[in-house]
């Protein structure tokens, strides 16, 4: 039987580098339930998350957090191989050799965001910000005991389930995560629908992560109970 492809030199794409960083963001973007066809960056997956990072720098403007993707090898999450979990430890072990022990928020759309739930495991990853998440039930939650998951599922998607979103939510509150969810009102998959709005939401909540001394968190206390989800 042949095993899964080895992770390429490239799994950590570093974006921004600073001198000492004090942070990391990863970014973690969408692909396919199945599918070993190689990963581009020019696949749509892949272009839709690349004004993320921008927004997200431009929200923390002393520059000393490192922006960086993962690269997958693959397009699939290929069953039981995870593939994408795979590259994204891959890249986190890389991102703590160029940074150090610093503290890691991952930022996952679609499957990314599935990647990111299971790669929370990692001892560096502090938060995980789910954008319009792939969470099957079922999904393991126990890794996220002590980190903070947040997620944002458009209200009008129809490739992943905000219920699914909102039940995994709920179960990582119980296994002793700080969650909170919205749902973005009108918003798609894609994100393409008040795109300003994801990337602006999405970069507001990554820097009150990072410092909320300076940032205030951009959704509301309702966002963090145990009753239905507000709509933004």
């Amino acid at each position: 039987m042949t095993g899964p492809a080895p992770s390429p030199p490239g799994a950590l794409v570093p974006l921004l580098v600073p001198p000492r960083p004090r942070a990391a963001v990863l970014v973690l973007h969408g692909g396919a339930a199945d599918s070993t066809v190689a990963a581009r960056p020019w696949h749509p997956a892949a272009l839709r998350m690349r004004p993320f990072p921008r927004a997200i720098r431009s929200a923390l403007p002393d520059g000393d957090v490192l922006l960086a993707r993962v690269r997958y090898r693959l397009r699939g999450w290929n069953g039981t191989r995870a593939d994408p979990v795979r590259d994204t430890l891959e890249a986190l072990r890389r991102l703590t050799d160029l940074a150090g022990p610093v503290p890691v928020v991952l930022v996952g759309h679609s499957m990314g965001g599935r990647a990111a739930l299971h790669a929370a495991s990692h001892p560096r990853v502090r938060a995980v910000v789910a954008l319009a998440p792939w969470w099957p039930p079922g999904e393991p939650v126990r890794q996220l005991t002590g980190r903070q998951v947040i997620a944002l599922h458009g209200e009008r998607d129809r490739i992943t389930a905000p219920a699914d979103t909102a039940a995994c939510v709920r179960r990582a509150r119980q296994a002793g995560a700080r969650t909170a969810m919205a749902l973005v009102g009108t918003g798609d998959h894609a994100m393409l629908r008040r795109s300003g709005f994801w990337h602006d939401t999405t970069a507001a909540v990554v820097a009150h992560l990072l410092d909320p001394g300076h940032h205030p968190d951009p959704l509301p206390a309702r966002c963090y109970g145990d009753g239905a989800f507000p709509v933004l």
